[in-house]
């Protein structure tokens, strides 16, 4: 139960276009084994700011990282656009093996996109339990703040997934990091790669930090993969409980 082994997918997501991408990533995925298998922000459709277009009226994409995770015995996550209530939400799903799952709405929008001006924000940090670690799951522009993803004690693992391109790439591997070595924790980031509809493009950037900042992820054609050791995280926190001199922090 120390152990924990996520595998991530370097996406080149197609451009709005769901049955394709699900069919992608179960043939990328088709001999991977891992407790978590995770997949880039709105992995189904890519970064498209017309979500009346292609937001989830039906589930059907918690549909289908339902079936897939029971199928591959694994958790399923990753970022999908959602209509609901009359409201758009750019919602990261964690998906269990055996249906259960949790979710939260992404809180920051990228405004330089004008994603503000089409989904609604999400209001809480949402914290998963699985098997004995403690996983803040955030979504691409969140990196950016980090009073919302300090670590009050309350985690072991961040995860992001996001749709960070090539021309702030720099931003992205260096703020994965520091978040990494100031909340002590592991940090996974899963970017996308090709090139999106909007001729943006994304190279491959995806890496897993352990608390120290050294990077503990490997690629190997598109499949990126870590192994996370509790018993290793806790020793190290014990050792240097830098945490315990933080400052406090509260959100509105």
């Amino acid at each position: 139960m120390n152990a924990l082994k996520i595998t991530a997918l370097n996406l080149d997501i197609s451009w709005k276009n769901k049955i394709e991408n699900y069919e992608k990533i179960e043939q990328s995925f088709k001999n991977v084994e891992a407790d978590i298998l995770m997949l880039p922000e709105m992995f189904s459709t890519g970064f498209y700011m017309r979500p009346e277009e292609i937001a989830d009226r039906n589930e059907e994409t918690l549909i289908w990282m339902k079936q897939f995770a029971k199928h591959k015995n694994s958790v399923v996550c990753g970022s999908a656009s959602i209509h609901e209530a009359g409201k758009f939400f750019n919602r990261f799903y964690f998906v269990e093996p055996n249906g259960n799952f949790s979710s939260y709405d992404k809180r920051h929008l990228f405004s330089y996109s004008g994603e503000d001006k089409k989904y609604s924000a999400g209001k809480e940090r949402v914290i998963v339990s699985y098997k004995s670690w403690r996983i803040l799951l955030q979504v691409c522009y969140d990196l950016r703040f980090p009073t919302f993803s300090r670590n009050n004690g309350d985690y072991d693992v961040i995860l992001y997934v996001a749709n960070w391109p090539k021309s702030r790439i720099d931003a992205w591997q260096t703020l994965l990091k520091a978040r990494a070595i100031e909340n002590q924790a592991y940090v996974f980031g899963l970017n996308r790669i090709g090139t999106d509809g909007n001729n943006l493009e994304y190279p491959e950037s995806s890496y897993c930090f352990s608390a120290d900042g050294a990077e503990i992820s490997k690629t190997d054609n598109n499949i990126v993969s870590a192994n996370l050791d509790l018993e290793k995280l806790q020793e190290f926190i014990t050792k240097f409980p830098f945490l315990s001199d933080r400052d406090e922090f509260f959100y509105n």
